[in-house]
């Protein structure tokens, strides 16, 4: 399913978020085997697993219109990571945005850039009452992202996922929270 073509989701000023191409795929298993970028994220995946994973994500996008896609900087058409909308076991009745990016390409504000457009994608593609996101409470660059994009702290939980047990922060904004921001 993964070819040389790709769907665009939607572009900012500086990215293009779009569905993955062959070309991504090296990026992609190199980022997810990374143990810096894995650190709050369960740990590095095999090359496999991440192969697997891009497979049901480019489905459950060109499916549904979710699924943490390609995020492409435009001057260049570096792949930069990930980013979109997800459905949490946790939360099966919430979108979540989120983001995974190349560490070469933190700090540079991409995932702000990338969140802010998902979150505008969920409200008006989706039509959502609210979106959350969810990081380990130690994982300050993600959860300042949050902040950034207007998301605010809701809850802290116990989520498990295979053996794993991590506290986590859920942040989330209502679609009229996100309305009343000056930059959607």
């Amino acid at each position: 399913m993964i070819g040389n073509e790709a769907v665009v989701a939607m572009e900012t000023p500086r990215l293009r978020l779009r569905t993955f191409r062959t070309g991504d795929l090296a990026h992609l298993v190199a980022m997810n085997a990374d143990p810096t970028v894995m650190a709050h994220l369960g740990g590095p995946m095999s090359p496999e697993a991440s192969l697997a994973m891009a497979e049901a994500i480019q489905h459950a996008f060109l499916a549904e219109g979710i699924g943490m896609i390609a995020v492409e900087r435009r001057a260049d058409e570096a792949f930069l990571g990930i980013a979109g909308l997800n459905r949490l076991a946790w939360y099966p009745d919430d979108l979540e945005v989120g983001w995974r990016l190349l560490p070469a390409h933190w700090g540079r504000g991409y995932a702000t850039e990338a969140g802010r457009a998902w979150l505008g994608y969920a409200f008006r593609r989706h039509g959502v009452a609210r979106v959350i996101s969810v990081a380990d409470v130690p994982n300050r660059r993600s959860r300042a992202v949050m902040e950034r994009l207007g998301l605010q702290l809701d809850h802290t939980a116990l989520l498990q996922e295979g053996e794993d047990r991590f506290e986590a922060a859920v942040h989330a904004i209502t679609r009229a929270e996100w309305e009343r921001q000056p930059a959607s």
